[in-house]
């Protein structure tokens, strides 16, 4: 009843389960894995809309999407209407869908009136999504959050003037910039926000397995939901909330499936950063796939001073083929056996 393909402008996704666009997470490779476990449709990271406009070459390598299954989502922020008309005109041949971050609630994002801080100027959200929504061929869709803070909760105001514009879609946290990611997500916003558009609307907050999946679903009747942090170190997340939600018996990966699941990011993070980068970037993404293990923090210690990708599958053949507890190298200790 929950499960199912979803329809935003003239795209039809697979279904109705989206990652979420994280800065620093939702590269190339993540994106891959995550749409391998089942995720109904994968985001870039946000990027700068002035980036894109004046051709960033970094910018510009976020928005890779060489071999990547379609469709895919990309989004940009900023704060200034013909700005963001020019990055989504240069988007129409990569994207299928353009997402206009309105929710970001970091403070090198709002100080500068980007992300969630355009919620306290609604004038400016609809002139920004007019102006995006002219010149894209491709469905619009815009994140938002509940509001700035308690004293300023705008998302049903927002989402209205966000279909009026021309959105085909809305994404709503059910949190306040100023609450970040702390407290709980108010879901009764998101039911609001469901209640009083026609556009499909994507419920996000909270969602840490199928169940609490199912929960939001039922209490807000979004057509989907987006999941975000719950996705570190998880990307079989999206395999666990559509077995759910489908009635069907899901099986956790096995400590095996988690290290191939390690290597292969680690191999396609090389191919598309370089050695260099990705030993170093893997390292927050090992800790999030080791946590809850007994021995996580050694196998972080040792994962912190590889240098590179020969070291690392070095580790993990030893890891999983002795069953020695700890051994010194060099002047760090390294796992050799794995153990939930």
């Amino acid at each position: 009843m929950f499960y199912h393909k979803l329809k935003i402008g003239n795209v039809e996704l697979d279904n109705n389960i989206i990652l979420a666009p994280m800065a620093g997470v939702t590269d190339l490779p993540f994106r891959k894995l995550c749409k391998e476990c089942g995720a109904g449709l994968v985001e870039t990271e946000m990027v700068s809309a002035k980036a894109v406009f004046y051709g960033d070459d970094k910018t510009l390598s976020m928005l890779n999407t060489s071999d990547e299954k379609r469709p895919i989502s990309m989004q940009i922020f900023g704060n200034e209407p013909d700005v963001m008309a020019k990055a989504a005109e240069f988007l129409n041949d990569k994207a299928d869908i353009i997402d206009i971050n309105m929710g970001c609630p970091a403070p090198k994002v709002v100080k500068n009136g980007d992300g969630s801080k355009l919620l306290l100027d609604l004038e400016l959200v609809s002139e920004i999504v007019k102006s995006v929504v002219a010149v894209s061929k491709v469905p619009v869709t815009v994140k938002i959050r509940k509001g700035w803070d308690d004293e300023h909760i705008v998302a049903v105001e927002a989402a209205k003037r966000i279909e009026a514009a021309g959105a085909s879609a809305i994404t709503i946290h059910g949190r306040t910039r100023s609450q970040f990611y702390s407290g709980v997500a108010d879901w009764d916003i998101i039911k609001e926000v469901k209640e009083n558009v026609s556009i499909p609307v994507i419920g996000n907050g909270d969602v840490i397995d199928g169940k609490s999946a199912e929960e939001l679903f039922a209490r807000t009747h979004v057509d989907g939901i987006m999941i975000g942090r719950a996705t570190l170190g998880n990307p079989w997340i999206f395999k666990e909330v559509s077995s759910y939600l489908k009635g069907e018996e899901y099986t956790k990966p096995s400590n095996d499936e988690v290290l191939n699941t390690i290597l292969r990011q680690y191999e396609m993070l090389i191919q598309e950063k370089g050695e260099y980068t990705a030993v170093r970037e893997m390292r927050k993404h090992v800790a999030w796939y080791v946590k809850g293990m007994k021995s996580a923090k050694a196998i972080k210690t040792g994962v912190n001073e590889f240098e590179n990708f020969e070291e690392v599958k070095k580790f993990s053949m030893l890891g999983y083929q002795y069953h020695e507890e700890l051994s010194s190298k060099s002047n760090f200790v390294f796992v050799r056996k794995l153990t939930i």
